[in-house]
């Protein structure tokens, strides 16, 4: 892992998780900061487990999908983080909760081009095809929890 010797620089102070299997690791998102903050300890997972730096930058780029996602509509959540392990593979396992206002149509959120906003709507959908396994439990007026792993071998 790179580390800056300037103390200034903050690409490398979140909290890393602890690399052992089956402990989550929860991350508040409620600040712009705390954005960052989760994607580093997802970065600093995705590194503890030995992904590629192809599979890393996946995991990463759904991750802060997700917890954008979170933040702006949502209105604030947690990511929670936990490593598996499964006989020949390792994974990462992402779940962001938040308790806004939830997804009307998850189906048509899941479109590509579907958004809410000003974004290119390529948030849920693309989070999905970039994880191995992708689920969102929602409703309107309960909240939204987005669940989503990525395997690889060890």
């Amino acid at each position: 892992m790179l580390r800056s010797t300037d103390p200034s620089a903050s690409f490398d102070t979140a909290p890393r998780p602890d690399p052992r299997p089956g402990e989550p690791h929860s991350y508040p998102v409620r600040t712009e900061e705390d954005l960052l903050a989760a994607r580093h300890a997802v970065r600093a997972a995705t590194l503890a487990l030995g992904f590629g730096i192809v599979d890393q930058t996946r995991i990463v780029t759904a991750a802060s999908e997700l917890v954008r996602n979170a933040y702006i509509h949502g209105g604030g959540g947690t990511l929670t983080l936990t490593l598996l392990e499964r006989p020949g593979a390792r994974g990462l396992r992402l779940v962001i909760s938040d308790d806004g206002p939830g997804i009307h149509d998850v189906q048509q959120a899941l479109t590509d081009g579907y958004t809410t906003g000003a974004g290119l709507g390529h948030g849920l959908g693309g989070a999905r095809q970039l994880m191995d396994d992708f689920g969102i439990d929602s409703a309107p007026g309960r909240g939204t929890t987005v669940t989503a792993t990525r395997w690889t071998t060890p």
